[in-house]
């Protein structure tokens, strides 16, 4: 035991810790400004770089700006991103490829995932908020999943309290806000 103790302090001695050691790099934080209040999301993108430079480039370009939550159900998700407060779709940007597979982040509460269609690689601007464990939308033999990409780390208060919003249909929308909940801005933290 003396032995492997003092090979460490030896070790320790002739190579410190702060000649290896690299500056942190730390995930940008988005700060989501709702009539509701602030969520703060943590973003991966070591884990899904596509999708969270995606995310990031609606941000920077004020895109999610004045949209709204759109869909809520209970226990289940919180998703908006796309359209405005009369139910008209923004025009967004291109798909991107669905990283649900490479990114090995799974559904959990109180994560952020990209909203698509019935196509994987269908994402663009739309996204949720996973309001339970919602493991099925993972990727998995033959299912494809949704792209997780970063987890709140603050607001989970705010986005509980939009989850119980009472909702109605809205044309062909369903379980949409009966008081329309507006995300006003969307930046990253600069702290």
């Amino acid at each position: 035991m003396l032995r492997y103790l003092s090979l460490i302090i030896a070790l320790a001695w002739l190579f410190p810790a702060s000649s290896y050691a690299q500056e942190a790099v730390s995930n940008p934080v988005v700060i989501l400004e709702t009539s509701k209040g602030n969520i703060s999301v943590e973003l991966y993108p070591d884990k899904s770089p596509i999708t969270v430079a995606n995310f990031l480039g609606y941000v920077h370009s004020g895109f999610y700006n004045g949209t709204i939550f759109h869909r809520v159900i209970r226990r289940f998700a919180v998703q908006g991103g796309g359209l405005t407060a009369d139910m008209v779709e923004k025009e967004n940007g291109e798909p991107i490829i669905n990283e649900a597979r490479t990114s090995k982040l799974s559904n959990e509460r109180w994560t952020i995932a990209m909203g698509r269609t019935n196509e994987p690689d269908s994402a663009r601007s739309q996204f949720y908020f996973n309001m339970g464990m919602n493991l099925s939308l993972d990727a998995r033999m033959g299912k494809a999943g949704y792209a997780v990409f970063g987890k709140v780390i603050e607001g989970q208060d705010v986005l509980r309290d939009i989850s119980v919003s009472r909702t109605h249909s809205v044309g062909h929308f369903d379980d949409v806000p009966v008081e329309p909940i507006l995300l006003i801005n969307a930046h990253v933290d600069q702290q």
